[in-house]
């Protein structure tokens, strides 16, 4: 028999309730062979495209042949139950609004596709307003333990799958019209810039940044780490998951400092004439 997959799981489900470890308890009593690594479950609620962006940014850390949970529904038992088997060997689990898409696309796009619907696997559904113990879960642990997809139900065509689609930036010389689409609890804002967007605009080597936005405009040096600032001075920097990010020496927030939101727009120029 195949060894049992490790089982990675996110969610927006938060830690203040018994809903994370329900979902481990149903999956554990399937496959008790398989770890369980929680990747995040403080997604911000409801937000499909941060948690979108988390996983598919996690997708080089995770196993090869990891089966992955994400959840974070706003339209519990709306949307459809899915469950991807990827060209990369990573299987997918979760609901049908895109959540999983940059992730299955970056584990090498998808190779089989299924609705959650066999009788053999979704147990009665306790409350339709918490449906992942009763859907998700058994779906995710019987992959982990081996079953293969397509006893999950029914066949699905990947093109009529829900997808997200991020804004790409506008780059001129020296110039870059960009958003926001992300932030973290410590107030670091990350756009949707990306090292080859800086070179593009010429501004691959500019030590600093103007940074302008609807409230007001600041000038931030360009670092490395965070211990590059000092308390309250603007910065950018590359994040570990590859976006250029506003932050502010500690303990400040770049995100209430500059009246920053998902999806606000920022512009960025050069210092000292770069680009």
């Amino acid at each position: 028999m195949p060894r049992p997959r490790p089982i990675v799981f996110v969610s927006d489900f938060g830690l203040g309730n018994e809903w994370v470890g329900l979902c481990h308890s149903v999956m554990s009593g399937i496959s008790p062979q398989s770890p369980i690594i929680d990747l995040s479950h403080l997604i911000r609620p409801l937000e499909v495209v941060s948690g979108a962006l988390l996983l598919a940014d996690s997708v080089p850390y995770i196993p090869q042949d990891a089966v992955i949970l994400g959840v974070v529904e706003p339209n519990v038992g709306k949307d459809r139950e899915i469950a991807v088997e990827t060209t990369s060997g990573r299987c997918f689990v979760g609901p049908d609004n895109g959540l999983l898409s940059l992730a299955w696309e970056a584990s090498g796009g998808i190779r089989a596709a299924v609705e959650i619907t066999s009788a053999d696997v979704v147990r009665p559904i306790h409350a339709e307003s918490f449906r992942a113990p009763d859907t998700f879960c058994p779906a995710t642990a019987h992959l982990a333990a081996g079953t293969p997809i397509e006893r999950l139900g029914e066949r699905l065509d990947p093109a009529t799958l829900a997808v997200v689609t991020l804004a790409e930036p506008e780059i001129e010389p020296g110039r870059i019209s960009c958003e926001v689409i992300d932030f973290n609890r410590f107030g670091n804002v990350q756009l949707d810039v990306r090292p080859a967007d800086l070179a593009a605009a010429g501004l691959d080597d500019a030590t600093g940044f103007r940074v302008e936005a609807l409230s007001g405009a600041v000038e931030a040096k360009r670092g490395n780490t965070y211990a590059d600032f000092d308390a309250g001075e603007y910065g950018v920097l590359f994040d570990p998951r590859g976006w250029l990010t506003i932050v502010r020496g500690n303990p400040a927030s770049a995100l209430d400092g500059l009246g920053l939101a998902l999806a606000a727009p920022v512009w960025l120029r050069g210092l000292d004439g770069a680009g």
